[in-house]
C-alpha cells in the first residue's frame, strides 16, 4: 500500500505549512500536516529551538517530521526580534516594528528546516539578506509586507514567486537534497 505523506510538518502555522508543502511538492516530497502543542524553549539559537520541537514532536507522533524555526533578525536593533519573531509580531505587528526601526534598515530571514525521526535529527539553515520597508506593502502573512528581499524593489508580500526565492525555500531546497539523497542510499 502506498503511504499518503512521506513526512510530517509539525506547526501551528498554517501558512508555514502551506509553503512549505508548495516547495516540497516541486521535489516530489509528500508532506503531511500535524499540529502539536510543542514545548518551545527560550534560546538566543534558532537551531536549538527547532531541534527540541522536532524531538518533542517526534515523541509526540512517532511518524518522520520536519519542524521550521525561522526569525527575522534587524541589523539597527542588535539582531531584533530574532528567535522571538513569532512572539514579536503578535504582541507589536509589523507597526510595531516599523515604529522602532531607525533610517539603517538592513535585515536578514533566517530558516532552519530540522527533521527528526526514530534515528535522525539533522538541522538544514538558510538566510536571506534585505531591508524593512518604511510601510507595509502588499497583503502577506506575518513579516512578508515590511520586508524587502536583497536585489528586490517589492516586500515579500507583493512578489508572486517568493517560495522560489525565500529563506524557507533555500532551507527546504537543502532538506531535500539530503532527504531524497537519505531515501536512495535506503533503497526507498
Amino acid at each position: 500500500m502506498h503511504k499518503l505523506f512521506d513526512l510530517y510538518f509539525v506547526s501551528s502555522n498554517p501558512h508555514k505549512y502551506k509553503e512549505a508543502k508548495n516547495i516540497l511538492d516541486s521535489f516530489g516530497i509528500k508532506l503531511g500536516f500535524l499540529k502539536l502543542d510543542l514545548e518551545e524553549i527560550q534560546s538566543t539559537s534558532l537551531k536549538d529551538i527547532a531541534e527540541k520541537k522536532a524531538k518533542d514532536a517526534f515523541s509526540k507522533s512517532k511518524k518522520p517530521i520536519i519542524i521550521e524555526d525561522d526569525g527575522l533578525f534587524i541589523d539597527s536593533l542588535n539582531g531584533f526580534p530574532g528567535p522571538y519573531s513569532s512572539y514579536v509580531f503578535k504582541t507589536i505587528g509589523n507597526k510595531g516594528i516599523l515604529k522602532l526601526v531607525s533610517s539603517k534598515r538592513k535585515a536578514k530571514f533566517v530558516s532552519i528546516i530540522t527533521y527528526c525521526d526514530k534515528k535522525t535529527l539533522e538541522s538544514f539553515d538558510a538566510k536571506l539578506d534585505g531591508i524593512i520597508s518604511k510601510s507595509q506593502k502588499g497583503k502577506g502573512w506575518g513579516y512578508d509586507p515590511i520586508f524587502i528581499p536583497k536585489n528586490s524593489r517589492k516586500t515579500f508580500a507583493e512578489i508572486e514567486n517568493k517560495n522560489k526565492l525565500s529563506h524557507r525555500f533555500k532551507a527546504l531546497k537543502k532538506f531535500s537534497n539530503w532527504y531524497l539523497h537519505k531515501l536512495e542510499s535506503s533503497g526507498r
